[in-house]
């Protein structure tokens, strides 16, 4: 089982993720390569908000491809064009990814390889675990309160 935890000498994540993720010795790792608001017929939307749902779905898609579900998901790391509304990718990954805190990163760019492009994600999902979710509550060994996946 994944195990994600907040430790408490550190600051409550200031967002949807977990501080770390400890990922049993056995499990499998798939590495996803950054998603962009393409959609399956190769068009791109226009808007922030539409990337980001075509993104996390393409990502959603992909895990599906392996058997897995987006409670697989150890680590994302988000890419967003300066200016751009953060809040529309948070909305976007609260859609398909639920409640699940994955270890996370996020970071502003001037721009990506296409201007049209506004946010990429990256994954890396875990395979092996009977149920990929948190235990425990934000306690002194940190493990973070279960949530749905």
């Amino acid at each position: 089982m994944l195990d994600f935890r907040n430790p408490t000498n550190v600051h409550t994540p200031i967002g949807p993720y977990s501080h770390t993720a400890v990922v049993p010795s056995g499990t499998e790792l798939i590495y996803l390569s950054a998603q962009l608001g393409i959609r399956p017929d190769g068009s791109t939307p226009t808007s922030i908000a539409e990337q980001a749902d075509q993104v996390f779905a393409n990502i959603v898609a992909l895990l599906g491809a392996h058997g897995l579900e987006p409670s697989s998901i150890v680590k994302l790391l988000t890419f967003l064009v300066a200016g751009q509304n953060g809040q529309a990718v948070l909305d976007a990954k609260r859609k398909h990814l639920g409640t699940h805190r994955p270890a996370a990163t996020a970071v502003y760019v001037p721009q990506l390889v296409d201007p049209k492009w506004l946010v990429e994600v990256e994954a890396i999902a875990a395979r092996g675990c009977t149920r990929c979710a948190t235990r425990g509550s934000d306690g002194p060994d940190g493990r973070v309160a279960p949530h749905d996946s």
